[in-house]
């Protein structure tokens, strides 16, 4: 076995090696700096062959170049971008954009350490929502990922997207080099790239691998998303999956999920565009209904899919025509409707039909604004307000006394501090994200007559995270 490169070394006299930062049996992967390019950071993947047959190494050689220029071509923005491929003293490297975040599988963990709960079914639907252009993308392409799991999907630390990491297909065609000029040391097993548990049977049994191959290996870690169990825990003695009793999701995203999981890859969604429809047809009684659930996506997730803005477009704006205030145009809401979606994808008619349903005659500027602080990013929402191209001022007098007004302060409640509700708005938003507001107003119209300190305990209980819960306590005990 080549040993491991020392961190210091330099690399084709341009990566300066910083520190490993994995290794498998593939190979080992380096965080590295490109010294052409100002110190930018990169990975570097080593593929070490056990091997120091010439003819091996050369084959594996013309082989990974071959599959480089594949990956080359591969220009998304929720793919790493595939930078350089090198040889150096019968290693074999490519170079690739380094993403710096976290693995959904660590910010997971990091949910369930923190004893808060896995994914909602709506933050695993816009995790889906997000992850499946991907996948369409590259089956266009004729490229199959072949190692779909949480530990090869990042959440970069400034980007709000999924990215698809670890494509499996050089580790393939290096391994069926081995496999076939060393047949007693490599089995087919050892030749198949994939993640047991992950992997679906014609990948693990048989090496075959098809684009619904990865909406299978997709569907696996929703569903870990889901549970926040490892795949093992939800497939019972006879290798059947056994999922629906750790979770509760609506009948229609089941269905999905189970015919993504289907066992015979005729069975499964053929493509993932398919999927896409079919997400998007079937949306779960939380958006349809316009009820707001206790585990609304955070900042991380609103800003869910938007490449599918066109399809998604006509059932946003057929829900809206049921809805449309005396005072604004039919016309101008479904111009808002499909801007906003470009914006936070969507959710976009959860936050238009919740600001309606609230406010049915509110007015065009108070509308757009309302919807603007709905967006998390500072300057994505000042974008928005720039494309309705309304003069809006940003929390007018006006505004505010609308705001107020939408929450029930008439009928002889206990709370009637507009101060005091605005504080907690503020505060809860730190904790929850942009839909405070909504979690809020839905608990004061259901409970209109609470005390203050009934009202804190009220909102306590709607943080999922247990930690966040009593910080967000503490701060009205001080």
């Amino acid at each position: 076995m080549i040993a491991q490169i020392n961190p210091g070394t330099l690399i084709n006299n341009r990566y300066l090696i910083e520190k490993i930062l994995g290794q498998g049996g593939f190979g080992r992967t380096y965080l590295a700096f490109d010294t052409q390019r100002f110190g930018e950071a990169c990975v570097l993947k080593e593929f070490v062959p056990a091997t120091t047959k010439e003819e091996i190494i050369r084959k594996s050689r013309e082989l990974f170049e071959r599959e480089a220029k594949v990956l080359h071509q591969i220009e998304h923005p929720q793919i790493p971008k595939f930078l350089a491929c090198l040889t150096e003293n019968q290693r074999l490297f490519i170079v690739q954009e380094y993403i710096d975040g976290k693995t959904y599988s660590q910010i997971l963990s990091e949910r369930l350490s923190g004893k808060g709960r896995p994914f909602s079914e709506t933050e695993a639907r816009a995790w889906l929502l997000d992850m499946l252009p991907v996948l369409e993308y590259i089956h266009e392409r004729k490229i199959i990922h072949r190692d779909i799991s949480l530990d090869n999907v990042m959440l970069p630390q400034k980007q709000s997207k999924p990215v698809l990491i670890d494509f499996g297909v050089v580790k393939e065609k290096l391994t069926q080099v081995l496999s076939a000029q060393s047949p007693h040391q490599y089995s087919l097993q050892g030749s198949v790239v994939g993640k047991i548990g992950y992997s679906p049977p014609e990948q693990l049994r048989l090496g075959h691998c098809y684009p619904s191959s990865d909406i299978y290996a997709l569907a696996v870690s929703a569903l870990v998303l889901l549970t926040g169990k490892m795949p093992y825990l939800l497939i019972d003695n006879s290798l059947k999956w056994q999922w629906r009793s750790y979770v509760k999701i609506s009948d229609s995203f089941a269905r999905i999920l189970e015919k993504m999981l289907a066992e015979s890859p005729t069975e499964r969604y053929q493509s993932a565009k398919e999927v896409l429809v079919e997400l998007n047809n079937n949306q779960s009684p939380l958006l349809l209904g316009g009820i707001v659930s206790s585990q609304l996506p955070t900042t991380i997730q609103i800003h869910a899919h938007t490449s599918q803005e066109q399809e998604k477009q006509s059932e946003i704006n057929n829900n809206l025509h049921t809805q449309t205030p005396v005072s604004i145009e039919p016309e101008f809401l479904e111009f808002v409707g499909r801007e906003l979606t470009s914006f936070i994808g969507p959710f976009a008619s959860v936050l238009v039909k919740h600001t309606l349903k609230q406010s049915p005659n509110i007015e065009q500027k108070e509308f757009i604004e309302a919807l603007a602080e709905a967006i998390p990013d500072a300057q994505r929402a000042q974008d928005f307000r720039n494309r309705i191209q309304l003069p809006v001022e940003p929390k007018s007098q006006k505004l505010q006394s609308s705001i107020n007004s939408q929450i029930p302060i008439g009928n002889s409640p206990a709370i009637s501090n507009p101060e005091f509700l605005e504080h907690c708005r503020r505060e809860l938003t730190n904790f929850v994200g942009p839909f405070a507001s909504v979690i809020l107003k839905d608990t004061l119209n259901q409970h209109p007559n609470l005390t203050p300190k009934q009202l804190i305990e009220t909102l306590v209980a709607e943080i999922p995270n247990e930690q966040k819960a009593q910080k967000f306590k503490e701060r009205f005990d001080q």
